[in-house]
C-alpha cells in the first residue's frame, strides 16, 4: 500500500493517507492508516502538519472519498517532504 497525498481547491491544507504498521505486530499487515493533516504557508515551502491520528482502514477509505467528492485533488508535490 502506498501513500496518498490530498489538497484542497484553495491549496492551503493537506492530508497524508499511509499505511500504519504496529511494530509489535507483522509488519507486512496493514489494519489501519495514519492521517496527518496540516497547512500549507507558502507554496514554495515544506508543509506545516499540525497533528495525527490512526483511522481503520474502511473509515479510511470514507474520509478520502468524501474529500475528493468535495473537490480535493490527489498531488505528488509534498511527497517528498514526508
Amino acid at each position: 500500500m502506498e501513500k496518498f497525498t490530498l489538497i484542497n481547491k484553495t491549496r492551503s491544507r493537506i492530508k497524508v493517507f499511509e499505511p500504519f504498521e504496529e511494530s509489535s505486530k507483522n509488519p507486512s499487515m496493514v489494519n489501519a492508516i495514519l492521517i496527518s493533516y496540516g497547512c500549507v504557508l507558502k507554496r514554495s515551502s515544506k508543509p506545516v502538519l499540525k497533528g495525527s491520528r490512526v483511522e481503520s482502514i474502511e473509515e479510511a477509505r470514507q474520509e478520502y472519498k468524501k474529500l475528493l467528492e468535495e473537490g480535493w485533488e490527489k498531488t505528488y508535490r509534498f511527497n517528498s517532504f514526508f
